[in-house]
């Protein structure tokens, strides 16, 4: 009754000010965007696909830091943050198979596969000014993208609001809070170019929460020919944080900035030195071909670079995690009257040569060999997908894909040397789907998918040390029925979707009795969700100071439970998926004046979260709301000037943004910062007509 009482009162709200107040200029209402994914390049009206689009200005409210809070403003989307560059991501899933890093979800920058052979991807390895847009697909998309039951990320540097120009940006805050944005945007429409750097610090809210990353970007757009056009990208970041590690109840009520103490034989997290020591190398070349007006090509080769050294209060891991590979998409596009059919066919394929060495850790440093693993992947997709687009307003689709995923590991410190080998073979990702639209203001889409997903390279090597090669790969069928409504004249966007997921082998966390992580799969799951977004923007027609307004809420309602799992002689069927609130509502509130001063306001609400699979033990309700207050100003139609200030969880919550599940010894807690500021001063140059 709550969340209905919500949405009703929201839409009512809308109601009574649309009748007092009309729209003086359709041109700036909420805008259509353009949806990639799946080659379909529609409006986000027209697709078929449950999408979310977060652009630069969706995240321009927060200190920047982190994209934590832009991505929680997606209803079926939750991101973590145990400390400061620890993250993960699920979409419309639980964390269960991410303790650390981000799984289950295919991430792309700029058409160049992020997630690596492994199935890991390493999402802190970008800032905020690494992108214009980001698309988040919800949903099994394994018909064209491979493995991955979650959903899916395409990241774009370049969008078609490129220009020359510079920009600079410093904000500063609490817990030593420093932060650097730069970016270079040069050339011409025929060959775009911009480079971008970031440094980012903090000493953390928490003990042992340190935080540093310096990151460059080159992206390059070069048309060569009117069929033919390069890209270039090229990612580099060097990054280091510290892991304070999970507190238990009591600890987190006593003292929330703790650093996990000395306990059991083990070091505390600050005599071990805990942290991470990252490096990220991603570079990549496409290559788009238009053949003639019907058929055209765009094909990408990549190389990635991965080195982590991670000192923990158990051990001292070293990965060096070097792989390649490419991707090649054909496109055949067909209009007759007012009909319109489109083929994809393309192929992806992905090699990896891992070396991953476990030590003790002695203060920081690595000591005695523990393990020596060799680990190859190789991976391939290939894929097509028919399209038709009707007159009448229906637009049906229907793709599928064939994956192929081989891991071999060689323990090199235990003789004889053995290899030991998984192939998860034909696996099969069919994808269906439907949109029907009724003019221009209402339409209803439907999708069925299956996704698989197999273990990850922390899965089948965790920190247990025993290789886990009888691990199977996760299934799950997802169906899904949703409606868009636009009212008042757009002023008023509204989106509604229900989802039922069935997931076989799931793959959950546990730890041993030395808090170490190893993993099962279990059985069966069942997630069910609805999830509403309403986008609401007023321009009011009689005031003399207010530009515009918005309201943005997001709400998911989630029920996911184990429909079979039984673990040793524990039956946890029925049982809630742990880590995953049942309710989650965001609201995001911008009031800007014509003077240039503005006013945004954030709040999320996330229900209690079990922290086990027997659900005994769980975590209360949590309210947070922030507010930014700025002015912006342009000084002879060049010079932008921005200055703003802020807080974050302004009610002060004692809350937990990334539990540890299934934690031993109760150590379910990372404690997030408590009510915080910061403050910014952004400049943009932009090149004017006739600059030279």
């Amino acid at each position: 009754m709550r969340q209905l009482s919500i949405t009703l009162l929201f839409l009512f709200s809308a109601y009574l000010s649309q009748c007092q107040e009309a729209a003086k200029d359709s041109s700036q209402l909420l805008p259509e965007i353009t949806v990639a994914a799946f080659e379909q390049h529609r409006p986000i009206s027209s697709s078929s696909n449950s999408v979310k689009i977060l652009t630069q200005n969706n995240v321009d409210r927060y200190n920047k830091s982190s994209l934590v809070n832009g991505f929680n403003a997606v209803a079926g989307v939750r991101m973590e943050e145990r400390s400061p560059g620890s993250y993960r991501i699920n979409i419309r899933g639980s964390s269960l198979r991410s303790p650390f890093g981000v799984r289950n979800v295919k991430v792309y920058w700029n058409n160049i596969p992020v997630t690596d052979p492994g199935g890991n991807t390493y999402f802190n390895q970008f800032v905020f000014n690494n992108f214009s847009q980001i698309e988040i697909v919800k949903g099994p998309a394994g018909s064209m993208y491979g493995a991955g039951t979650g959903g899916l990320l395409l990241l774009q540097s370049l969008d078609n609001g490129w220009k020359p120009g510079a920009a600079i940006e410093y904000i500063t805050g609490s817990f030593n809070l420093q932060n650097i944005f730069g970016s270079v945007s040069f050339g011409e429409n025929e060959n775009k170019n911009r480079i971008t750097y970031a440094h980012n610090q903090s000493d953390g809210y928490r003990d042992n929460t340190k935080m540093r990353r310096d990151n460059i970007s080159w992206s390059t757009q070069l048309k060569l020919t009117g069929k033919q056009q390069l890209d270039a990208h090229v990612l580099f970041t060097d990054m280091y944080y510290q892991t304070p590690g999970g507190l238990t109840l009591a600890e987190f009520t006593s003292n929330p900035k703790q650093a996990r103490p000395a306990a059991g034989g083990f070091p505390s997290a600050q005599t071990a030195k805990a942290g991470i020591y990252q490096k990220n190398f991603l570079a990549g070349l496409s290559h788009h071909y238009i053949f003639n007006n019907t058929f055209r090509n765009t094909t990408t080769l990549y190389g990635a670079f991965a080195q982590i050294k991670n000192p923990t209060f158990r051990n001292y891991e070293r990965r060096n995690e070097p792989h390649f590979g490419g991707r090649t998409v054909f496109t055949y596009e067909k209009k007759w009257n007012d009909h319109t059919f489109q083929m994809v066919a393309g192929g992806e394929l992905q090699q990896a040569y891992f070396n991953t060495q476990v030590s003790k850790n002695k203060n920081g440093n690595p000591d005695t060999l523990q393990t020596n693993d060799d680990l190859r992947f190789r991976l391939y997709s290939v894929f097509v997908q028919g399209d038709i687009e009707l007159n009448k307003g229906w637009i049906l689709s229907a793709g599928v894909s064939l994956n192929n995923s081989t891991v071999d590991i060689t323990r090199l410190n235990k003789y004889p040397v053995v290899a030991q080998s998984q192939t998860y073979r034909n696996e099969f990702s069919p994808r269906f789907s439907a949109l029907r639209k009724f003019g221009n203001n209402f339409s209803l889409f439907t999708s069925l998918a299956k996704g698989f997903s197999p273990p990850t390279v922390a899965e089948l090597l965790p920190s247990t040390g025993v290789i886990s090669t009888s691990l199977e790969a996760e299934q799950g069928i997802n169906y899904e029925l949703g409606s868009r409504i636009n009212l008042l004249n757009r002023q008023l966007q509204v989106e509604a979707t229900a989802f039922y997921f069935k997931l076989r082998d799931a793959l959950v966390v546990r730890k041993d009795n030395n808090n170490a992580d190893y993993y099962v799969n279990a059985g069966e799951a069942i997630q069910k969700g609805i999830e509403l977004s309403i986008d609401y923007l007023v321009i009011p027609r009689n005031n003399s100071f207010i530009e515009y307004y918005t309201i943005r809420t997001a709400q998911s309602i989630n029920d996911f439970t184990y429909s079979s799992f039984i673990k040793d002689a524990t039956d946890f069927s029925g049982k809630h998926l742990p880590s995953v609130p049942n309710y989650t509502l965001s609201v995001l509130a911008d009031l800007q004046l014509k003077k240039g001063l503005y006013i945004n306001s954030t709040f999320y609400h996330a229900s209690r979260i079990y922290l086990n699979d027997a659900n005994t033990v769980e975590t209360k309700a949590y309210d947070l709301l922030g507010a930014r207050i700025g002015w912006r100003v342009t000084i002879k139609k060049s010079l932008k000037v921005n200055f703003y200030a802020g807080v974050d969880n302004l009610l002060n919550e004692q809350y937990s943004l990334g539990n540890d599940i299934n934690a031993a010894a109760g150590r379910y807690y990372n404690a997030a910062p408590a009510k915080n500021y910061f403050a910014g001063l952004a400049l943009q140059l932009n090149k004017r007509a006739g600059d030279q």
